[in-house]
């Protein structure tokens, strides 16, 4: 069966110059960490957001004087779509829409009544942003704890299906869901029954999800589970960390299932054993680093960073170019040849050496 076949069909909104869910590709986002009232501050974040592959940033707004951050950041040139983040003041939604934000995200149930929250779907409808709801496993409304007993899955779906309820009450279809919990089964399960009861776009992510290295886990594990299963149209990737580092992390997750739109090096390398002869966790430290410094990351291709004679030659063959170490020492394959052989010392330049020829016959 076809990729496209297994994927969840979703409705496609516009949010700026995106599309999100139809056959759109799957959209990555983060979100900045500066004081929204620090406008400069802010714009060097999206800026470097942008930079590293995000395709949607949001931003938090806890008053009307940062609603103003949107209107500085579009005047200063910034193209990447804007989120503004928005709780309990339907003023401040209003406020956002004005200063030219990209999308809202608000939870329809807790802005007030329904004047307030048809004004909001008014104000988006007529500008042409859609709105996310954002429901949180920890801040349910107290009904649907009480109902539940926790936050379970079905509340999380419950609760976001409720919300949706709310705006299609004021005529406005134009919404995204999100459900996310910090207990990764649970978002899954509450992913997967909004996947089977709407045909909304659905924004995934594991929330408090931890540090750079415990929260990659989480997100790759639940994202990465969804995403296989055909579910999701838009990703986060939650960390106690730079954002940017947000972006690499969520990127790979899609590059891991063929999911990624962007151009990407794809990197293989082995886990080491006592077989290797060569000292390949810093060589491939060092790779990594050049790549980026040298801004090869970005080339479409297939290289293999392999320790031993095992497995090394069959992964090598199958990379655009790779090595097979030996004792103090690596072949050097390209397109499956074999042709050269180096001392350890010689490795890494000589991969570089190979990677720029691809770029340089890449922009011919």
């Amino acid at each position: 069966m076809a990729e496209q076949d297994l994927r969840r069909r979703s409705r496609a909104l516009s949010v700026g110059s995106l599309t999100i869910g139809g056959d759109a590709p799957i959209t990555v986002q983060s979100m900045t960490n500066t004081d929204t009232h620090d406008a400069v501050a802010t714009l060097r974040q999206v800026r470097a957001l942008a930079d590293a592959g995000c395709d949607i940033v949001r931003l938090a707004v806890p008053d009307a004087a940062a609603a103003a951050t949107f209107s500085y950041l579009k005047e200063q040139g910034v193209t990447v779509p804007l989120v503004a983040d928005i709780h309990f003041d339907w003023k401040i939604a209003l406020e956002c829409v004005a200063a030219g934000a990209d999308k809202i995200r608000i939870n329809p149930g807790n802005i007030g009544g329904h004047e307030k929250v048809e004004a909001v779907a008014r104000a988006c409808r007529e500008r042409g942003i859609p709105i996310r709801i954002g429901v949180n496993g920890g801040s349910l409304q107290k009904e649907i704890l009480a109902k539940y007993g926790s936050p379970t899955a079905e509340a999380l779906a419950e609760s976001a299906l409720m919300h949706a309820r709310l705006l299609e009450a004021c005529d406005f279809w134009d919404t995204v869901l999100s459900v996310k919990s910090s207990d990764v089964r649970r978002m899954i399960d509450a992913n997967r029954i909004l996947a089977e009861k709407t045909d909304y776009p659905l924004h995934l992510g594991v929330t408090e999800a931890g540090s750079a290295a415990r929260g990659t886990v989480k997100s790759a594990v639940g994202i990465g589970t969804l995403l296989a299963e055909g579910i999701g149209d838009t990703i986060r990737v939650s960390l106690t960390a730079d954002p940017v580092e947000e972006v690499g992390a969520a990127r790979e997750i899609l590059s891991s299932l063929g999911l990624n739109p962007q151009k990407q090096l794809t990197l293989v390398s082995c886990p080491t054993c006592g077989r290797t002869r060569v000292d390949l966790i810093p060589l491939l430290a060092d790779f990594e680093k050049r790549i980026r410094a040298e801004g090869l990351n970005d080339l479409p291709v297939k290289v293999a960073f392999m320790g031993c004679a095992v497995n090394g030659p069959g992964e090598a063959r199958d990379a655009d170019i790779g090595i097979a170490g030996g004792v103090g020492e690596a072949l050097l394959f390209r397109h499956g040849e074999v042709v050269a052989k180096y001392p350890e010392g010689e490795i890494v330049a000589r991969l570089m050496e190979e990677l720029h020829k691809i770029k340089d016959t890449m922009t011919e």
